[in-house]
């Protein structure tokens, strides 16, 4: 078994409730990218992988993970999987919706140019939405203190890991 190569943690403002996750040489809205993953948890091409989210309005927690060879499979409260094979020129980029340019513009990747298995892990994504929508049944103003400290209390609820390796 491998060991992990890096860890990075960030918080994510999802676009029409996903994220994209990409080759930073890769045009994202050129013809040909991932459609909308409806009822699944990614949607891939070659060289882009759509994950969806839950939710839009509050942030998610984005821990991205590379190892040195597939890491064991994982639980630990996770809810959801999915697992995919992304081409990437030795670069990963993710785009947010609250920056102009992306959450991570271009992350080195220790294992270079080719094929990386993805997986994909989701956790706490049905209690983002029940708390979310609890926050409308509060009958507070959504512009008062009262509803943005409990807005801000779900940031990060809804986590997401992305763990990759370079295949053989």
């Amino acid at each position: 078994m491998g060991h992990r190569l890096l860890r990075l943690e960030i918080p994510v403002f999802p676009e029409k409730r996903m994220f994209r996750v990409h080759d930073p040489a890769v045009d994202p809205d050129a013809p040909g990218s991932p459609i909308s993953p409806n009822g699944a948890l990614i949607s891939t091409t070659r060289e882009q992988m759509l994950v969806a989210c839950a939710q839009e309005h509050v942030s998610v927690q984005l821990t991205i993970e590379e190892w040195e060879d597939a890491p064991p499979p994982f639980s630990d409260g996770y809810e959801d999987e999915a697992k995919c094979v992304l081409y990437l020129r030795g670069r990963l980029s993710v785009i947010d919706t609250r920056r102009a340019d992306s959450a991570v513009g271009s992350i080195r990747l220790a294992g270079g140019v080719g094929d990386y298995g993805v997986r994909v892990y989701t956790r706490n994504r049905a209690e983002a939405v029940r708390r979310y929508a609890a926050l409308f049944e509060m009958d507070a103003d959504p512009l008062g203190d009262e509803f943005q400290q409990a807005k801000r209390r779900l940031e990060g609820l809804e986590q997401y890991l992305v763990q990759l390796w370079r295949e053989s």
